[in-house]
């Protein structure tokens, strides 16, 4: 019986490292714009920004985070090239941005963050996700839920300077 039992208790600590790795491995790291902007301009050698401009009450937003972000390799990818922020569309607090500070704007029955306004090109849609390079200058918005190989293949694109040479179209093989 205790033979059983030291057996059962192993393959629970198996089974739980294979759970905690499996979850480890699939986080990213988040991190509050402020945060992204001083690190651009603190470190040696800057990543590029990623923002996931996305409202609470969107449901593909929701959806890419589960499928897309939380992929293995999109994480892993995602968090070695890029500072990843989330930006509420609908946020109430104020962003500084090169001198400039945006704001709420109560507009309808939800309102819009002047920031991601600005981001999106007053094209609010969501998900939307927008790269920036090392400088804080936008490289492009890309509206729509994006399933991960398709948006691994767009976070290359600009996360391994790929754009610098090749226009998206010859690079997607279009």
């Amino acid at each position: 019986m205790r033979a059983v039992f030291t057996y059962l208790t192993q393959i629970s600590f198996i089974l739980l490292f294979f759970v905690s790795f499996q979850t480890q491995a699939q986080n990213v790291q988040w991190i509050s714009w402020n945060d992204a902007v001083a690190l651009s301009q603190t470190e040696a050698n800057p990543k590029k920004i990623f923002i996931d401009v996305y409202t609470d009450w969107c449901g593909w937003c929701k959806k890419m985070d589960k499928d897309t972000f939380q992929n293995p390799e999109v994480a892993a990818y995602m968090q070695e090239n890029f500072y990843m922020v989330k930006l509420d569309a609908e946020g109430k607090d104020p962003i500084e941005f090169k001198g400039n500070t945006f704001k709420f704007v109560p507009s309808g029955r939800r309102g819009y963050h002047e920031f991601a306004a600005a981001l999106l090109q007053g094209k609010m849609s969501y998900p939307t996700v927008v790269f920036l390079d090392e400088k804080l200058n936008m490289l492009s918005p890309v509206p729509g839920y994006q399933k991960a190989k398709p948006f691994l293949q767009i976070a290359r694109y600009f996360g391994d300077d790929i754009y610098k040479t090749k226009d998206w179209q010859a690079y997607a093989g279009k």
